[in-house]
């Protein structure tokens, strides 16, 4: 689908805008002239978007859309659009509809047959999925779910994928996630990169269970994205993990010890091991 976006015109849609995840100067002349040129610009949080207006000398109407009234004001937009008006939409920054709202407008174009344009730009999720450099297949994971079991299910599946794995994640829980994806993935070679195109942007190579105890103490400052290298990258030594598992049983380990040593110095996952373990053990019964 092309957008028919010019300096000073554009035709009645929905325009989805990608703006800028730190440095301002990465916004694109496309989107530039779609905010100069549509009716109206609905936000995430319309003083992101207000600040990012005045730095481009673009005043517009502004209105707010996030993810406890997506809903209803998609059903508007798409009302506005039918109407003949032009009308743009930001997230706070990125791509909407990448772990930010968009998702529902796109939809409600979609069912009512509306016209909708989605203008490129930056993106944190490939942004440091280049920064990390773990070949250029990437699975994006965004935010992971809270709750303890909906967790535990994405990371069985998140185990078996061959890819890099793109994650998104509040400095405050990175420790406790990477040692989660360590017992889980086993203890993978990861990327973390942080403030990405800001003056401090930065990105530390290291292993999940290096990543987690680095920051246990002190979270790191900033916006996180966290690239974890894909599982054909680096296979674990699954015979060497089962030998090792029996060397430690027979000196006395439990399962669970002899797992938990195990995973950190093979890197097969926790739970692999842990199975191992107690094969091993009903083996020797």
């Amino acid at each position: 689908m092309e957008g028919r976006t010019g300096k000073n015109a554009v035709t009645p849609a929905l325009y989805l805008c990608a703006t800028p995840i730190g440095n301002l100067d990465d916004i694109t002349l496309r989107v530039v002239n779609a905010l100069r040129a549509v009716d109206v610009v609905y936000a995430e949080d319309t003083r992101n978007t207000a600040r990012l207006l005045r730095h481009l000398g673009i005043e517009k109407p502004l209105l707010s859309c996030h993810e406890h009234n997506e809903a209803k004001r998609a059903e508007e937009i798409a009302a506005k659009v039918e109407q003949g008006m032009a009308v743009a939409f930001v997230s706070d920054a990125g791509m909407p509809g990448i772990s930010d709202p968009g998702e529902k407008l796109v939809r409600a174009c979609v069912e009512r047959a509306v016209p909708y344009f989605v203008l490129p730009g930056p993106s944190a999720a490939v942004t440091a999925h280049v920064v990390a450099n773990f070949g250029g297949q990437y699975r994006f994971v965004g935010f992971l779910p809270r709750a303890s079991g909906a967790r535990a299910k994405l990371f069985e599946v998140l185990a078996g994928c061959d890819c890099a794995l793109v994650l998104y994640e509040s400095p405050l829980r990175l420790s406790k996630t990477a040692g989660e994806l360590a017992r889980a993935l086993g203890n993978r070679r990861a990327v973390l990169v942080r403030e990405l195109t800001k003056l401090h942007e930065s990105a530390v190579r290291a292993t999940l269970a290096e990543l987690s105890e680095l920051y246990a103490q002190t979270p790191p400052k900033g916006e996180c994205v966290l690239v974890v290298e894909g599982r054909s990258a680096e296979l674990p030594n699954e015979t060497d993990a089962s030998e090792l598992i029996a060397q430690l049983l027979r000196s006395g380990h439990s399962a669970k010890d002899a797992a938990r040593e195990a995973s950190e110095r093979t890197g097969v996952p926790r739970n692999a091991a842990y199975a191992m373990a107690l094969q091993l053990l009903r083996g020797a019964e």
